[in-house]
C-alpha cells in the first residue's frame, strides 16, 4: 500500500523537483504478422500497431490526470523488424519505416522503436537489409527509432557490422542535414542490449515478452538534486542513503502509474526503468546532480566516482521499491539534454574522452554527442567499437547515439528542440584507427562469458 505521506512527498517532486514519468512505452510483438509479401506485411503492421496501440495515449493520458503525476511521452515499441520482415526477401525495409511512422502518428505517440536488428553473432540476409535501409529509413520518417545491438558479453562483438556503421551513420547524417543530421539521433548502437528498455531511441520488444506489454520509464534528477541538498558536507554512506531514500519513493510513484495504465488497458505490466534521463529545462541535469555531490563542474576530477555511485544507489532504491525494476536503470548522461553538460562540453571540461570514462559506470553510453560533418566513418566505427569493448568487458549495456553534423565544427553547435536539446560540437581525436577497424571479423567474447 502506497501511503498518504508518500502521496504528499509525491505531489512536492511534481510540483518543485521535476519529477515525471518520463515514458509509458507500450510493447507489441510482430512475429505472427510475418509474411512473405512487403505489402501484405507492412498492411498487417499496421493494423496490428493501430489495433493494439488505439488507447494507449488516452488512458495514459487520464491516468496522469488523476493522479497529478505528468506523463511526458508516449511511445511504442515493436519486435526487431530484421526478425519480422525476413520472410519478405525484400531488398529494403524503407517501406515498413513510412508504415510505422504512418500508424505511430494515427495512435498519437511521440516515437516507435523496433527499426532494428540484432547481430552481436552473426549477419543474416535481413539484418543487412534493414542496415543498408537505415540511412534511407531515418531520412524520411518522422517518429521512427532504429537501434542494432552488435555486441555481448556471451558473443563478443561483431566488428563488420561495426564498421559498416560508421558509413550508415556519415550517409545518415548527409542526408538529414537540412535538419541538423538529426537522423542519426534516432539511431543507437548496443552492446548487452536490454530487450524491455522502453527509453528512445533504444527500445524494442524482445522475443521473450508477451504479446503486448506496458513498460514505464521514470526520471526526476530534480528530485535527487534536491534531496542531496540536505546533505551536504555528510558523509558518502549518507549520501547514498539518501540517494537510495529518494529513489525508492520515485520508482513507488511510477509503479502505481503503470500498474493503472497497464489495468485499464487489459495488458500486462512488464517493468519500471527508473532512469535519471535529464532534460534540457533547468534543474532536470544529471550534470548538476554530480555538482551537487562535490564536483566543480561535469567532467572534473571526480565525476567518474561521483557518477558510480549515483547510479549504484538510485539501482539499489529502485530494486528496493520494487519487484519489476528493468530496462536500462540508473543514470543517462545525454549531451545534448542537459543543459549542465552542455555547458560543461561549450567550456571544454567535458571532453568526448571524460565521457567515455564515466559510460564505465552509467547507464548507457556515449548518448546525444555531436562531432564535427567531417569526422571519418573510421573513427566514427573506433568510438563504437571501443564503447562495444566496454560492456562486453565489463557485462553491462552501453551504447553509442553520436551525430556527426553535416557542415559544422568544433566551437559551433546543433539546435534539436524538444528533448533533444541542443548540442554542442565537441572535438574527436584525429589519429586514424583504420587499420584496425578493416580488419574482418568479430572480436571474441571475453574468458568470463562462459559460465554454463
Amino acid at each position: 500500500m502506497i501511503s498518504h505521506l508518500e502521496i504528499l512527498e509525491t505531489n512536492k517532486m511534481i510540483q518543485e523537483e521535476n519529477l515525471d514519468i518520463r515514458t509509458i512505452t507500450m510493447g507489441i510483438d510482430l512475429l505472427d504478422v510475418s509474411c512473405d509479401d512487403l505489402d501484405k506485411l507492412c498492411t498487417k503492421i499496421y493494423d496490428k500497431i493501430a489495433f493494439e496501440s488505439k488507447n494507449l495515449v488516452k488512458i495514459a493520458d487520464d491516468v496522469a490526470l488523476k493522479y497529478s503525476i505528468p506523463v511526458v511521452n508516449k511511445r511504442i515499441a515493436i519486435t526487431p523488424i530484421a526478425l519480422v520482415a525476413a520472410a519478405t526477401k525484400a531488398k529494403s525495409y524503407v517501406k515498413i519505416a513510412k508504415t510505422l511512422d504512418k500508424v505511430s502518428s494515427e495512435v498519437g505517440v511521440n516515437f516507435i522503436g523496433g527499426f532494428s536488428a540484432l547481430v552481436d553473432k552473426g549477419y543474416s540476409n535481413s539484418a543487412k537489409t534493414l542496415i543498408q535501409s537505415l540511412p534511407e529509413a531515418l531520412s524520411q520518417t518522422e517518429r521512427v527509432c532504429a537501434s542494432v545491438n552488435v555486441g555481448s558479453t556471451r558473443t563478443g562483438i561483431n566488428m563488420d557490422v561495426v564498421k559498416e556503421l560508421g558509413e550508415v551513420i556519415k550517409e545518415t547524417s548527409k542526408l538529414t542535414a537540412n535538419q541538423g543530421s538529426i537522423g542519426c539521433a534516432k539511431f543507437v548502437v548496443f552492446c548487452n542490449s536490454p530487450d524491455d528498455n522502453p527509453f528512445m531511441a533504444g527500445a524494442f520488444h524482445g522475443v521473450g515478452q508477451c504479446d503486448t506489454v506496458i513498460h514505464v520509464g521514470v526520471s526526476g534528477p530534480g528530485v535527487v538534486k534536491r534531496a542531496l541538498m540536505n546533505v551536504r558536507g555528510e558523509s558518502f554512506e549518507k549520501m547514498c542513503e539518501c540517494i537510495k531514500r529518494t529513489s525508492f519513493k520515485m520508482t513507488r510513484a511510477g509503479q502505481m502509474v503503470a500498474q493503472e495504465v497497464a489495468q485499464n488497458l487489459g495488458v500486462p505490466f512488464g517493468i519500471i526503468d527508473l532512469s535519471l534521463a535529464p532534460t534540457p529545462a533547468i534543474g532536470d541535469s544529471v550534470a548538476e546532480i554530480l555538482e551537487e555531490m562535490g564536483v566543480d563542474v561535469a567532467g572534473s576530477p571526480g565525476s567518474t566516482l561521483a557518477l558510480a555511485i549515483l547510479n549504484d544507489a538510485v539501482k539499489k532504491g529502485g530494486v528496493m521499491a520494487s519487484s519489476r525494476v528493468g530496462g536500462l536503470s540508473g543514470a543517462f548522461i545525454p549531451v545534448s539534454e542537459d543543459h549542465a553538460m552542455i555547458e560543461a562540453a561549450r567550456s571544454g571540461i567535458l571532453t568526448l574522452e571524460k565521457l567515455e570514462a564515466m559510460t564505465c559506470v552509467c547507464s548507457v553510453g556515449l548518448d546525444m554527442v555531436a562531432v564535427p560533418g567531417d569526422t571519418s566513418a573510421s573513427t566514427i566505427s573506433g568510438i563504437i567499437g571501443d564503447e562495444m569493448a566496454i560492456g562486453m568487458i565489463n557485462g553491462k549495456t552501453t551504447a553509442v547515439r553520436i551525430i556527426p553534423v553535416f557542415g559544422k565544427s568544433i566551437g559551433q553547435s546543433v539546435e534539436f528542440g524538444g528533448l533533444l536539446g541542443t548540442a554542442p560540437i565537441m572535438k574527436v581525436n584525429t589519429a586514424s584507427c583504420e587499420k584496425l577497424i578493416s580488419r574482418c571479423g568479430r572480436v571474441p567474447a571475453p574468458i568470463h562469458s562462459f559460465k554454463n
